[in-house]
């Protein structure tokens, strides 16, 4: 749902009549980028303390690097120094204010933070941005955010533009399948929660969102099915026990 924007930062050597690239990037501007990518590198091993040292390092090189306050707002977000990521989020804004992973980044940050409605406002920033590569990303998380509020017209029209976007991605056909079971339109939900199984997401809540659906739909084979793979790839999940007493309802 998050990362950078994977833009070089302006300032090259690049004539008016061209857009920037790598090659006119300064000697500073390199360096910078090397200690992000080091950054990311130490934040997916979760070694959140050495990834801001390199932070900090590549924006001594480069203090107008966009992409370094974006990654510095998202390890301190998972850090849950909500001031300090919020800081380094609307920094990244102000540097590329449309830059759409920057965007997207800080309405996540919002609706995670109970500011749901402001956050509407950011994912829409990044969606108006025609290079914006992956805009299911934006779209599942204003649909998300949505549903927060209790505003399922909404979550719908993001989801399904979602699905036009990306229709193989799991999130978005997951989200769809749980908001059709939830109005309970099931043949609706069956269909998207197959596509993703045929993906081979098998996860407990997945199966357990399809074990629902076809009892509803009163299909006790598909039901009986499904729930042996649940038993057999998560049988100490909180969705089987849930199965196993009955919750169909909960």
């Amino acid at each position: 749902m998050l990362f950078l924007s994977g833009c070089a930062s302006t300032g090259g050597a690049g004539s008016q009549n061209e857009l920037p690239t790598l090659s006119d990037q300064t000697d500073n501007q390199k360096r910078a980028r090397i200690r992000l990518q080091l950054a990311i590198g130490y934040y997916e091993q979760r070694q959140m303390v050495v990834a801001l040292d390199e932070i900090k390092q590549a924006i001594a090189a480069d203090p107008s690097f966009a992409d370094a306050y974006s990654m510095r707002g998202l390890i301190y977000m998972d850090m849950g120094e909500n001031r300090l990521a919020e800081d380094n989020f609307l920094q990244a804004i102000r540097l590329a204010p449309n830059t759409p992973d920057f965007n997207n980044n800080y309405g996540w940050f919002l609706c995670q933070n109970g500011r749901e409605k402001q956050s509407i406002q950011y994912f829409e920033a990044a969606l108006k941005n025609r290079a914006y590569q992956s805009p299911a990303k934006a779209l599942n998380n204003a649909g998300f955010c949505s549903l927060k509020i209790n505003d399922k017209v909404a979550a719908e029209r993001y989801f399904s533009q979602a699905f036009q976007a990306d229709p193989a991605n799991p999130a978005t056909n997951v989200n769809l399948a749980r908001l059709y079971f939830e109005r309970g339109d099931y043949e609706r939900a069956r269909f998207y929660v197959t596509r993703v199984m045929k993906a081979d997401v098998m996860t407990a809540d997945v199966l357990w969102l399809a074990i629902r659906i076809e009892h509803k739909l009163g299909d006790r084979a598909a039901e009986a099915s499904l729930a042996n793979q649940l038993r057999r790839r998560h049988a100490g999940s909180a969705e089987y026990a849930a199965y196993q007493r009955g919750a169909f309802n909960e």
